[in-house]
């Protein structure tokens, strides 16, 4: 067929199809037209959007939605935007060429970029240069050269008008290359349909952003409506700016002024197999760390196209764990001038490069998340407020005030140190538990007394009565963690300090080994007899309270201890300057949060190194490690005693277990083996436990200080005796008795020492 350069009925014909089409089916008609006026096997428009973007994409090739977003030449093509040239095959590398033929399925052996300028700019220049139409101006001269094709020269002198669309022809079905008439034939076309073609984009980019707007005001209802959690909120926040801005992965981070940091609770990580998210510890940086730190630091929105050629990225985070980071979009989130959180955008999904409308859309969102965050900060703060409230009410009714006759007594008794009544007080080997209960004051004034605690610290004698008093109103009476267990607990603390000569040799300071008793005395606080677990499954009001936090009943416990330092009277510490009494208080906290045995088994590896190498007095590190050890030492030293005592502390704890257990049932829960009455069998439990945790303790604590090795060889010594009676209980075959008549069996216990004695464990 011969092509004719003007045919008015034809481009007429074309127009009158156009009308109520989308832009898709427009770019469709328009193709069709092309291909078979220029005898181009393919024809596709690229369509430019707006000047601060320079994203290119192809919504159509020939009659086929492609919806291509890595446009190959797209550096050419940007050029040519700018310079409002022709281009033809001579100007594409073999690169080029190459990305062409993956895009199109076959090679590339003619090819023609014709710019189409904006009709707007297009009448602008017509009045300036008194013309009678852009179109018609012959801005290129092709030669008709089979062997050279389409050359194209420089455009007049004068400010090139904005392009709209390029349009791309592709192999000319003769073999040809693409000659002037197939650009006129372009030219033809679109001075008809442009303002159509224009119009159409417009509209459906002005839906496309009353879309996005609707689901901004969706996305501000969905953050508004998870005030109660933040932990959910930062979440949602993530998801919904991954959501709008189409990217592959988002980080936040809040800042937190107080320690100069940047804090990440939540995390967009991978997907597990089941659907959930993996999780991941919090993560603190400091303030002025990288990208984020950049952007908290001057609030201002960073679009950063190429990620590793950016001076402020790190690329160790994706070496370390494999992601590949194209591009970021890192935003601020503000409460007025303030910055209170970043957000970090990776990747955007798809296309090269998060756009100028993504920057727009990512600081209105920021408005609706700042204002989000603050509100459920504020709530939870009247919620923790609330339930304080509702905790120092429990604890009013549960206690009563101590009463002066008591402290009066108290210190009257505590003149004379009781090693002068048990003069193995100091000893390892003593067991604090048969100091009758109403002694236990008197014992725990004296280890202050005994350690010079009094004089170092200026402690007034009443107040440390009162203090003791209230610490052991402030246990209630559950079978195991009751004032028993913490004075207990403090007892061993204080052997530790007396034996060890920890301040001697700079391992302990004089603050934290008051801190440290202090710590012992109170560490359980208020022990209800039930674990963070039950605490959590069962919503009580502590898990509402520190669930976020973790070690839901030790900071429980703090909190209680600190209501009776600022208790009237009892405040021990009122004489340490302001620096001591802060750094007192920050030891105690992190002492008592070290009972958690979750904490502890994360410690355990530093601790075990400490020990392996060279303990070192001046590391405020091997400072802490040692009175986390310490502590959780104290707080299992039952095991350190001779079997009979460490059987009967086993019967207590177990008897706390198996009613938690219970209570779980009555929830619909299923209980661990170690809680449930029906399925424990002690012997082994025991064993499991000391293998686990408390061998592995004293072994370490051995390795601090030699003094200690009695302790590590006791406990291994228990051990022993439990394999007895599990292969006694085992040969009688009675494994399915009820499981505490192993501790009321008096038969059992002397078959148990016999065994043992005979055989010299």
């Amino acid at each position: 067929m011969e092509c004719s350069v003007s045919n008015p009925s034809a481009l007429l014909g074309l127009c009158s199809t156009l009308h109520g089409l989308s832009g898709t089916e427009l770019q469709k008609k328009v193709n069709k037209y092309l291909t078979e006026w220029t005898e181009a096997e393919t024809v596709f428009i690229v369509p430019i959007e707006h000047q601060e973007r320079d994203s290119l994409f192809i919504q159509v090739i020939g009659g086929s939605l492609r919806d291509v977003t890595h446009v190959p030449a797209a550096g050419l093509f940007q050029n040519q935007i700018k310079e409002g040239t022709i281009m033809s095959k001579n100007d594409l590398s073999d690169d080029n060429l190459k990305e062409f033929k993956a895009l199109l399925g076959y090679d590339i052996r003619s090819f023609l970029s014709v710019p189409i300028p904006n009709p707007a700019e297009v009448t602008a220049k017509i009045k300036r240069r008194r013309t009678s139409s852009f179109f018609k101006e012959d801005l290129s001269s092709l030669q008709n050269s089979a062997t050279n094709g389409v050359e194209h020269e420089q455009e007049a002198k004068m400010k090139t008008p904005d392009t709209a669309v390029l349009v791309c022809l592709v192999n000319k079905k003769n073999g040809e290359q693409f000659k002037e008439k197939d650009v006129k034939i372009v030219r033809e076309c679109f001075q008809a349909c442009i303002g159509i073609l224009l119009t159409v984009f417009t509209l459906e980019e002005e839906l496309s952003l009353k879309s996005q707007l609707q689901k901004l005001l969706t996305v501000a209802k969905n953050l508004f409506s998870h005030l109660g959690d933040v932990t959910v909120l930062l979440r949602q926040i993530m998801a919904e700016a991954r959501r709008l801005t189409q990217a592959e992965r988002c980080s936040l981070f809040l800042v937190d002024k107080k320690h100069n940091e940047l804090v990440a609770k939540v995390f967009d990580g991978n997907i597990l197999p089941d659907g959930t998210t993996e999780q991941q510890s919090e993560v603190r940086l400091p303030l002025n760390t990288g990208i984020v730190g950049h952007v908290a630091g001057t609030g201002m929105l960073i679009n950063i196209k190429d990620a590793y050629h950016h001076p402020l990225f790190f690329r160790g985070c994706d070496e370390e764990t494999g992601f590949k980071t194209r591009n970021i979009l890192c935003f601020p989130i503000c409460d007025s001038n303030e910055v209170i959180g970043v957000a970090e955008l990776c990747n955007k999904q798809p296309g090269t490069h998060f756009t100028k409308f993504d920057e727009e859309m990512a600081m209105a969102f920021s408005s609706y998340c700042g204002l989000a965050i603050l509100h459920s900060l504020m709530y939870k703060k009247v919620a923790d407020a609330q339930y304080r409230s509702k905790l120092s009410n429990e604890l009013m009714m549960y206690h009563m005030k101590v009463p002066e006759d008591e402290v009066t007594r108290l210190v009257s008794n505590s003149l004379e140190s009781t090693k002068k009544t048990f003069p193995e007080f100091n000893l390892f080997k003593f067991t604090p538990r048969m100091i009758p209960l109403n002694d236990s004051t008197s014992a725990m004034f004296s280890i202050f007394s005994d350690l010079g605690m009094l004089q170092k610290w200026r402690i007034p004698r009443d107040s440390l009565a009162r203090f003791i008093l209230m610490v052991r109103r402030g246990y209630r009476d559950p079978p195991y963690h009751n004032w028993s267990h913490g004075f207990t607990v403090a007892h061993f603390s204080y052997l530790m300090l007396e034996n060890c000569k920890l301040l001697a040799k700079g391992f302990i300071s004089d603050l934290e080994a008051f801190a440290l008793i202090i710590a012992c005395m109170c560490h359980d606080l208020d022990h209800r007899g039930t674990n963070n677990t039950f605490q959590i499954s069962s919503n009580s009001v502590l898990a509402a309270l520190y669930s976020s936090e973790g070690s839901v009943m030790e900071r429980h416990h703090f909190a209680q201890s600190m209501c009776i330092l600022n208790t009237e009277g009892c405040n021990i510490l009122e004489n340490l300057n302001k620096k001591e009494y802060t750094q007192c208080l920050d030891m105690i906290r992190d002492n008592i949060l070290a009972t958690d045995l979750a904490h502890h088994l994360r410690m355990l590896p530093e601790m075990e190194a400490m020990v392996g190498g060279e303990m070192n007095p001046s590391n405020p590190k091997h400072h802490y490690l040692t009175s986390c050890l310490i502590m959780t030492a104290s707080d299992l030293s039952d095991q350190t005693k001779d079997w009979i005592n460490s059987k009967q502390i086993a019967e207590l704890v177990y008897d706390e277990f198996f009613t938690q257990g219970d209570l779980e049932k009555a929830m619909g829960n299923k209980p661990v083996e170690s809680m449930d009455r029906e399925k424990a069998f002690i012997p082994t439990l025991q064993i499991q436990f000391l293998d686990h945790i408390v061998i592995p303790v004293y072994r370490v604590l051995a390795d601090l200080d030699v003094q200690t090795e009695e302790l590590y060889h006791s406990v291994l010594k228990n051990k022993e005796y439990w394999k007895v009676m599990g292969d006694i209980l085992e040969e009688r075959g009675v494994r399915s008795m009820d499981v505490m008549n192993v501790f009321q069996d008096d038969s059992l216990q002397n078959e148990v020492l016999e065994f043992c004695l005979r055989r010299k464990v």
